[in-house]
């Protein structure tokens, strides 16, 4: 039985990301967020602009101009599970608020005992609840803050909860030009208890999440014809990669984007991700308008890509 736990922790962490902070613990929560951003590379800290939610940095809240809603679903391989629910608001005079859930997993996972016996199918899951609050202040800089809660369900009697800090600045430069920074997941760690399991025999392990600094640029094409977005991400695992990302409005209802994720500056092993994606948008009337969003993620160490959607409703 021990080897088969071991045997499902490993096959979770390899199936959800890759090397470097990858198969630390928390993986599942820095693949990105939703359609839009992953479509983008997730180069997406100093975007300020269509919807916006606390992910990726806290601080952009404020500037979100409508209370938006959207939910997101993934499909993946290897069984895995990757779902979004995020809703984010201005709050007068200048603050913003945003809160989201991230749910991941692996089912249908095929449990034996130490005779290879079938004891049935196996699943492990991942979840993140996040409140993000921010304001921005008469010099037009923002500073924002998420309180993030995680729950990870391993094997039976075996789970973990932690609480992550994420702190967030945004400083705009130029009416077209937009610096930010963030730093994420202060204190969080997954704390293992295996004795209910094991009784005697079982011990105490602790698994902290890397610690992620990240700096972005977005421009304003001329014109508003599009924006470009570049990240640099640094960690406490000394990790250091790179994120560009591009949005282009064809036309008021259709908008196109790419981008490229994990550029490895070090050489990690990480794996290059290239990134399309595309928002369909229709708005029946001045009070609401829903957007479908799709996004491409070509995944370099799987046998398919990954497929994002997303459904929103700006209020």
């Amino acid at each position: 039985m021990r080897t088969l736990l071991i045997m499902v922790a490993i096959l979770f962490a390899s199936a959800v990301s890759s090397a470097g902070v990858g198969g630390k613990a928390g993986a599942f929560a820095r693949m990105g967020f939703g359609a839009r951003g992953m479509g983008m590379g997730n180069a997406m800290t100093a975007v300020t602009s269509g919807e916006v939610f606390g992910y990726y940095n806290p601080a952009v809240i404020p500037l979100s101009q409508t209370k938006t809603i959207s939910a997101s679903f993934g499909i993946l391989t290897l069984d895995r599970k990757m779902n979004f629910l995020g809703y984010s608001q201005p709050v007068s005079p200048s603050a913003g608020l945003s809160v989201g859930l991230i749910n991941s997993g692996v089912s249908e996972i095929d449990g034996r005992d130490s005779d290879g016996e079938q004891t049935g199918a196996l699943r492990t899951s991942e979840n993140q609840v996040y409140l993000s609050f921010a304001n921005r202040f008469k010099a037009g800089i923002s500073l924002g803050l998420s309180f993030k809660l995680y729950y990870h369900h391993l094997y039976t009697d075996v789970s973990t909860t932690t609480v992550g800090i994420d702190a967030g600045l945004l400083i705009p430069i130029a009416d077209n030009l937009t610096i930010g920074a963030t730093l994420r997941d202060l204190n969080s760690q997954y704390k293992w208890d295996t004795s209910e399991l094991y009784g005697q025999s079982g011990n105490t392990t602790i698994d902290k999440f890397p610690v992620l600094y990240t700096l972005g640029a977005t421009y304003m094409l001329p014109d508003s014809i599009g924006l470009v977005a570049l990240d640099i991400e640094a960690s406490n695992q000394s990790t250091a990669i790179g994120r560009i990302g591009v949005e282009a409005p064809i036309v008021p209802e259709l908008t196109l984007r790419a981008g490229i994720d994990r550029v490895d500056f070090r050489e990690k092993g990480n794996g290059v991700r290239p990134t399309f994606g595309f928002t369909v948008a229709r708005a029946f009337d001045e009070s609401w308008t829903p957007a479908l969003s799709y996004a491409y993620v070509i995944e370099p160490f799987t046998t398919s890509a990954l497929h994002m959607i997303s459904l929103s409703v700006r209020l």
